[in-house]
């Protein structure tokens, strides 16, 4: 990525001047039931699809002081300023409150110097931007998962995040829940035995462009849509659904934007696989098609294999011990022998990091300057561990990798596919 010193913080203010869509009130006035300022992190987000309504309500819940948004949608940004400006003067006990300004251009939000961190809740392929644009202007980072669209743009997103001293969470937020802790935990103490086999259930690879062209929305900047991609792609609404849709985006199933259900809900389950084998600062070794081509193996250097083996029915991951097993999913934890599920880690037991609220984890860690539970290189790993499975299905044949060095071995065409070219217009 492009390491040029910051973007005109002059010319993005006035920007940001005219683009505001609502004005900020000083804190003082806001009434009554509000946490004092110096207690509260000021939050502005990035991209305000329906992912971001449910973000909004989190860290608005855990006293967030949401207070900007952006998007290239216009609609978009006055709705969620709209959703946010009520539930601070029902707090406050007020008719009105104008205090969440809009933006649509992401570069005159960062600008502000009012934001302590920022929400990036974008199309993946948006990710590794914003993240370091963000990092460069000094905020703390929030960043919806999977981490990045390539490999090589989540290292550069590890390495931003370091060098200017900055806090990321990713969204792995299934780290916060208990039945994947108790999972886990069951996992590292031993309690199934040596770990022989760890099956995924999520969904497949991504395709190609296939989509027909539509009339572009008004309000919608579409270019700034396609952002830093060089490949233009025309609008469909099945990319952006207008607001008010009944249906969520599907530029995921799309590989120019996403990395279908491999990194969709592969960044939950093979990140609670990553987590249980503990290697979250590293990965697998060898990748290869499964049996009769379907699926595909992963294998670990410690002998460890795991499984891609889509089923119908809820995402799990399934650990296969040699005493024993445990398969969790959302709200499910099942396990042999059958009492494994409630038993009681103890305080000599291996305990890993206890987060039960993974956005006021992030908001702690900010006040704290400590890692959160899913920081910058956790998400890096679990990303790259989907990416790679999208490389080796793309290429249909094994691959071998080297997680320390982060490329595949005596393979140049694998290892053209662990970056892509992008716009300098966004990239700088």
């Amino acid at each position: 990525m492009n390491d040029s010193s910051q973007p005109n913080r002059r010319t993005f203010l006035k920007q940001a001047a005219g683009l505001a869509v609502f004005s900020i009130v000083p804190r003082h006035v806001l009434g009554r039931g509000f946490l004092a300022p110096s207690d509260q992190i000021t939050v502005g987000f990035i991209g305000l699809g329906k992912q971001a309504g449910g973000l909004q309500r989190q860290f608005l819940k855990n006293e967030a002081r949401v207070i900007a948004a952006c998007d290239v949608d216009k609609p978009k940004v006055a709705a969620f300023a709209e959703a946010v400006n009520k539930h601070y003067a029902e707090k406050a006990e007020k008719t009105t409150y104008k205090g969440c300004q809009g933006y649509d251009d992401h570069r005159a939000l960062l600008a502000n110097k009012d934001i302590d961190a920022v929400v990036i809740a974008t199309p993946d392929h948006w990710h590794s931007v914003l993240a370091i644009q963000a990092a460069k202007w000094g905020k703390d980072i929030y960043c919806e998962k999977p981490l990045s669209l390539t490999i090589q743009e989540g290292r550069d997103m590890v390495n931003a995040t370091r060098k200017y001293k900055r806090v990321f969470q990713t969204g792995n937020m299934q780290r916060s829940w208990k039945e994947f802790r108790q999972a886990v935990e069951l996992v590292r103490n031993g309690y199934i035995g040596q770990v022989k086999t760890v099956n995924v259930n999520v969904g497949g690879p991504p395709r190609d462009f296939d989509l027909t062209a539509e009339p572009v929305p008004a309000g919608l900047n579409w270019d700034a849509w396609l952002g830093p991609n060089t490949i233009a792609r025309p609008y469909n609404n099945v990319l952006d659904p207008a607001l008010g849709a009944d249906f969520w985006g599907k530029w995921r199933d799309i590989r120019d934007f996403g990395g279908g259900g491999m990194t969709d809900w592969g960044a939950h389950m093979f990140d609670i696989a990553q987590w249980g084998l503990d290697m979250d600062n590293s990965g697998p070794t060898e990748l290869q098609p499964g049996k009769e081509g379907k699926g595909l193996i992963y294998r670990y250097a410690n002998g460890v294999e795991m499984h891609h083996t889509p089923v119908e029915g809820p995402q799990f991951c399934h650990f296969i011990g040699t005493e024993g097993e445990v398969k969790v999913g959302r709200g499910s934890l099942v396990t042999t022998p059958e009492t494994l599920k409630d038993k009681v880690i103890g305080e000599s037991d291996k305990r890993v990091y206890y987060s039960d609220n993974h956005y006021k984890d992030f908001l702690d860690a900010i006040k704290s300057r400590k890692n959160p539970i899913c920081d910058v290189e956790v998400g890096h790993r679990t990303a790259s561990v989907c990416t790679l499975g999208n490389i080796a299905y793309q290429l249909g044949r094994p691959l071998r990798w080297n997680p320390a060095k982060e490329k595949f071995e005596n393979d140049a065409e694998a290892n053209k596919l662990l970056s892509r070219p992008m716009r300098k217009e966004w990239t700088s």
